[in-house]
């Protein structure tokens, strides 16, 4: 899905094309145990006509599914704010738990971080039952060595360990039977990871047990309070863009280095190819010879192509006082994750970011055991370069389009473990980074406002609560994470000159789900409503408006502020967000 099924698509047909240069029509077969519609999907992926076989002759026992919501603790978060007890706290519990009775289990994390968390946790809460069982709880993730990772991999099969908090990099290609329950810590983002997730244990035919424990934020504590919204509910359908200028561009390249590119081969990779090649040639990527297109460069094309969108080199991570490589972490990630003053977690271990070198892609590490956890503050600033799509509503509008964000990691706030108790704020100094990308966003005028008794001095936070909660919500309707788009709200924006709320894909060109929010808005913002709306806090809290990755400390937020505005915004809303649509506009 995404950019990454982007990247496969255009993989496949460079394949295509290259086995009819010498004759030869492969047969593709693709599966999944999950996917909706899997014939259409197959046919984005491969760019053929595809026959459906949708049996499912796979044993299965019977599946316990448990929706877990942790309870609300004495703590006050951000802004005086009730809390909840962590999904890491509860799910390490239950691993512990599982693990004492001798139950084969894998807790699936949503982070890097949170794996390590839930292991070192459960591992010490082990040791003080029986020593000998702490050794057989570990964490398990991408970023560790090929060989760390196959070792760990035999110890689950062979039964040595039982129980393991792992990222998705356990769901899909590794082998594991015999599991007798999982864990998932977090809404996954799609109903069909959480069947994938779910459908790890009971594979030999024996009854499981899966558990959903729920994070405090709107989504996870909608799908509690709602589980038809999980069980009485197909998966989704998968969302990917071959057409991406940004994962089509290079992949010419690389064809061309193949094969130079003829007009035939337009075709076959799709309608935005005219409109790249001659930029490619302005470029000087490309040269065309006669009839066809030449890669001109000596290094090698295909190094162009970030298959798995990773933004770059990986940065290394590296032990100071051993220069051991303890790891990797994608470039995209490295400035919220291993800047200075960060704990990184490794195998039980915790260790000090001590720098960051971004020329080098290395980041320096030393051993330590501060009582807190780190998370990184940033801000976004946000441009209109193109409205593809506008829709009235009411009197506002709902838009699609391409924008240019621009994010700067600026500081890292020091949380209490378990507690999530903030301790202090440390200032970073890292370069801002720019993403032209896909966004849908909404505005609204100011008879809009003062229908929904928006005065000036709430408006930013009605606006904001808006923005968080909607975000927290469109995983519920396109195959996203909250993880992979980001957000702006604006009381005036320059370029609308409006009160405006953006939702953008995470990822150079789009991805696909603002496009998918576009064409569901008004069935997502509904149940964004709702999600605040029927939420027993009074003025905000991580299970409604407050979100995890805010750069700004979850303020301004007004709670009954958002509930009006999403009202009155709803109140004119169209049947579907295609109809009606308005001129395309342009901006510089």
């Amino acid at each position: 899905r995404g950019v990454f099924g982007s990247h496969v698509a255009q993989v496949l047909r460079r394949l295509r094309r290259l086995c009819a240069r010498y004759g030869s029509s492969p047969v593709f077969l693709l599966a999944s145990a999950t996917a909706a519609e899997p014939s259409v999907a197959a046919g984005r992926l491969t760019g053929l006509p595809v026959v459906e076989v949708a049996d499912d002759a796979s044993p299965r026992g019977e599946l316990v599914f448990a929706l877990w919501e942790p309870p609300l603790t004495e703590l006050q978060g951000e802004r005086g704010a009730p809390v909840r007890r962590t999904a890491t706290a509860e799910t390490a519990d239950l691993l512990t738990d599982l693990t004492l009775q001798g139950v084969r289990s894998v807790a699936f994390v949503r982070s890097r971080r949170g794996a390590e968390l839930i292991s070192v946790i459960a591992q010490e809460r082990l040791a003080e039952a029986d020593r000998s069982l702490a050794r057989r709880v570990a964490a398990y993730r991408g970023g560790y060595l090929p060989e760390e990772r196959r070792a760990l991999e035999r110890a689950l099969h062979s039964g040595e360990l039982l129980g393991l908090a792992a990222t998705t990099a356990l769901e899909l290609g590794v082998d594991v039977s015999g599991l007798d329950a999982v864990l998932i810590a977090g809404y996954p983002g799609t109903r069909a990871s959480l069947w994938q997730q779910a459908g790890r244990a009971g594979r030999s035919g024996q009854g499981a047990l899966a558990i959903l424990i729920a994070r405090d934020d709107p989504l996870d504590t909608f799908l509690v309070h709602h589980p038809q919204a999980l069980f009485d509910q197909p998966v989704e359908s998968t969302v990917l863009d071959p057409d991406n200028p940004y994962v089509l561009a290079p992949h010419l390249c690389a064809a061309a280095a193949e094969l130079p590119l003829t007009e035939e081969d337009v075709e076959l990779f799709g309608p935005a190819c005219p409109e790249l090649l001659p930029q490619l040639e302005t470029a000087k990527l490309l040269r065309r010879r006669t009839k066809a297109w030449h890669w001109t460069r000596r290094e090698r094309a295909a190094d162009l192509t970030d298959i798995r969108g990773e933004g770059g080199r990986p940065v290394q991570i590296v032990e100071t006082g051993t220069g051991r490589l303890l790891g990797t972490v994608d470039a995209g990630a490295a400035h919220t994750t291993v800047h200075e003053g960060a704990v990184h977690l490794h195998q039980g271990r915790t260790y000090l970011v001590r720098s960051l070198d971004l020329d080098d892609s290395v980041a320096l590490v030393e051993e330590a055991r501060p009582p807190y956890t780190t998370v990184a503050r940033d801000t976004t600033a946000i441009s209109v370069l193109e409205t593809d799509t506008a829709v009235p509503w009411g009197d506002g509008r709902l838009c699609y389009g391409s924008v240019e964000v621009t994010n700067q990691v600026v500081s890292f706030l020091r949380r209490r473990l378990i507690t999530g108790e903030v301790l202090g704020e440390t200032k970073l100094d890292l370069p801002p980074r720019t993403l032209r990308t896909r966004a849908v966003w909404w505005t609204v005028t100011e008879d809009q406002l003062d229908e929904a008794r928006i005065h000036p001095e709430i408006l930013g936070g009605a606006l904001h609560a808006a923005e968080h909660a909607s975000i927290g919500m469109l995983p519920l309707f396109a195959t996203c994470d909250r993880w992979d788009i980001g957000g702006v709200s604006i009381p005036l924006h320059p370029d609308t000159l409006l009160p405006t709320v953006f939702v953008y894909d995470g990822h150079p060109g789009g991805a696909g789900f603002a496009e998918r929010a576009f064409h569901t808005a008004r069935a997502w913002l509904a149940a964004t409503r709702e999600a605040i709306a029927s939420c027993e806090c009074d003025s905000g809290c991580p299970s409604c408006i407050q979100s995890p990755k805010c750069g700004n400390g979850n303020d301004p937020l007004h709670k009954r502020g958002a509930v009006r505005l999403l009202t009155v915004l709803l109140k004119g809303a169209p049947e579907e967000a295609e109809e009606a649509p308005e001129e395309k506009e342009s901006r510089a």
